[in-house]
């Protein structure tokens, strides 16, 4: 797959290396020569020039791209390159700053495909990092919501059931299972939780306690929070 991505900030240097390593291409628009040059240093394809500029995103072809993200620090940069690539048929992705609202951003990007906060993501990085154990906070979908991944424990007293005999609360609902050592998939009713599977729950926050007692069963405290 080909990527375009305004921005070779921080995020947007991280995100061309990590879809560079999956085998995908990826062009980066950059204006500041300092990140320019570092991006160039590094191997990638840069054009010169402003993200706002029609011309100059369109010379990173968006007619054959399969999505752009604009991953700059500048809300108003990232906003009008979106606006571009949708126009070209090209999906996107938007970058914003975690004290802009997102319900904001819902209602008047409504063409932009996704809204990230890269701040958040390293937030829950280092979440789980002081978490430890047996709670791993997966992603903050909305206001209220978040995935969590939970590993069954000997103390869970849910140990031995099937996933059709657990009885989550409501605004709760698993999503994933994966046995000890093997990957997350779809979840089928008579799995049986043993110590060390995985479940990922989607909740909300109110609710992450009590999904915890059930599947954990310790007394760790959960992540969470509006």
């Amino acid at each position: 797959m080909r990527f375009v991505i305004v921005g070779a900030g921080r995020v947007g240097l991280r995100t061309a290396r990590a879809l560079e390593e999956s085998g995908h291409d990826v062009v980066l628009i950059e204006r500041d020569p300092t990140k320019l040059d570092r991006a160039r240093t590094e191997g990638y394809e840069v054009i010169d020039g402003d993200g706002t500029d029609e011309e100059v995103l369109l010379s990173a072809d968006l007619e054959s791209a399969d999505a752009l993200g604009a991953l700059t620090g500048d809300l108003s940069t990232n906003f009008i390159a979106c606006m571009v690539a949708t126009h070209h048929d090209c999906r996107t992705v938007l970058r914003i700053d975690e004290e802009y609202r997102e319900d904001i951003y819902r209602k008047y990007a409504s063409d932009v495909d996704e809204v990230i906060y890269p701040e958040r993501l390293g937030a829950i990085v280092a979440k789980n990092a002081l978490l430890g154990g047996d709670i791993h906070a997966v992603a903050d979908i909305a206001q209220r919501l978040q995935l969590v991944e939970f590993t069954v424990t000997d103390e869970s007293p849910m140990r031995g059931y099937t996933l059709s005999e657990l009885e989550l609360p409501a605004d709760s609902e698993v999503l994933a299972f994966g046995k000890a050592g093997q990957s997350l998939t779809i979840p089928t009713p008579d799995e049986s939780m043993e110590t060390g599977d995985r479940l990922a729950v989607l909740a909300d926050f109110e609710r992450l306690d009590e999904v915890r007692q059930l599947v954990v069963g310790d007394a760790q405290a959960v992540p969470g929070g509006a």
